[in-house]
């Protein structure tokens, strides 16, 4: 669904925010320009829909800041990538600026109310090519596998092998792996039975918790 101009003049500035602390390329920054984040927030945050900060959300969650999503949708490198699984769907913002950048969107959330949220603004929005699912997001989406891309958007200790199984070959995996009290965006490459991985940068995520929260 296209932007009406006031939304599309706040989310080019956005871009444009983001852009100046965290280089970004040009469809990144359609991407989140395309995105209303507005729609992604709880209804007494929107007045700071556009600041680059990350939101509360209930269910003792946050809504990742802009920033953020722009990074780890810079860091999954999606060129020539069809499919992308995401791991903590929480308000659905994240996975909706992945649809500009992938076919196919697939994104796990263990929260019930947070992924009813989720998909009556992905209605709304006319976001059609976000499939989504309650689950335990460590087990992954064997149906659907493999995948291109799987980002977590909540920290984690270890990557599961279930997820690396469903990596294709050269697939990239991004996720915030916690090393002490610290988290490390960390982005993981397989080639055939290997896996790769490269430190980026720190940052602060939610922690992936087991089971479904209903």
């Amino acid at each position: 669904m296209a932007l009406d101009n006031i939304t599309k003049i706040k989310t080019t500035r956005l871009a444009n925010e983001i852009d100046k602390v965290f280089s970004i390329n040009e469809s990144i920054k359609k991407a989140i320009i395309g995105t209303n984040r507005e729609d992604f927030v709880p209804r007494g945050f929107k007045h700071n829909a556009y600041k680059l900060d990350a939101l509360p959300m209930g269910e003792s969650q946050w809504i990742s800041s802009p920033l953020t999503v722009a990074k780890m949708s810079m860091y999954l490198d999606h060129k020539d990538a069809d499919s992308v699984l995401e791991i903590g769907c929480g308000s659905g913002y994240q996975a909706a600026v992945l649809s500009h950048l992938f076919r196919r969107v697939f994104t796990i959330e263990r929260i019930e109310p947070l992924l009813l949220e989720a998909q009556k603004r992905f209605r709304a929005s006319g976001t059609m090519n976000v499939h989504t699912k309650l689950d335990d997001g460590q087990s992954g989406w064997k149906q659907f596998a493999p995948f291109d891309r799987i980002l977590f958007s909540a920290s984690i200790k270890e990557i599961p092998k279930a997820l690396f199984s469903q990596l294709s070959d050269g697939g990239i995996l991004i996720a915030p792996i916690e090393k002490g009290s610290n988290q490390v965006i960390t982005k993981f490459t397989k080639y055939k039975s290997k896996v790769v991985s490269m430190e980026l940068e720190s940052c602060i995520f939610v922690p992936v918790l087991n089971g479904i929260k209903r």
